[in-house]
């Protein structure tokens, strides 16, 4: 079973795929009780010209169909950056037990820095474990590449 630390290699390897189409180089993995990854994806927003197409969301979209269900609890997901609050309701909705991320995100994230979203008493669902700053240094140093040349 891989660790939280390789599990965010393999996702910022994802995430420099992004590039190509002019995405944000964000990259999700959904990651199953026995560590097996069973959705993996990037920021599709330019690509598929889809607001939405957040990477959290196309991965829980790919494991909602993979495994046939809605219901993702027990399960792990893994960004490269703190969640939003659109993929932070996503997230609590398909019952993520465990959340790891990379970069944290001071002006919209939702798992710790700025809001709390996943965490949140008030919501029906909540995640267990949020594990944030993994790699945060490889995670932002990608995302601040990608904007200096914007």
């Amino acid at each position: 079973m891989m660790d939280d630390m390789s599990l965010m290699r393999m996702a910022l390897e994802l995430a420099s795929e992004a590039l190509a189409t002019g995405d944000v180089p964000v990259a999700a993995l959904v990651v199953d009780p026995s560590g097996l990854v069973i959705a993996s994806a990037t920021n599709t927003k330019e690509r598929d010209h889809d607001p939405t197409a957040h990477a959290e969301i196309v991965a829980l979209r790919l494991a909602g169909h993979a495994l046939e269900n809605t219901n993702l609890s027990d399960h792990t997901l893994v960004v490269t950056l703190e969640p939003c609050v659109m993929c932070a309701g996503a997230i609590t909705q398909a019952r993520i037990s465990r959340l790891v991320f990379g970069a944290w995100d001071d002006k919209a994230g939702a798992a710790g820095s700025k809001h709390d979203l996943v965490r949140d008493r008030t919501m029906p669902h909540r995640v267990d474990e949020v594990v944030g700053g993994v790699l945060a240094g490889e995670c932002g140093a990608l995302l601040t590449d990608f904007f200096s040349q914007k």
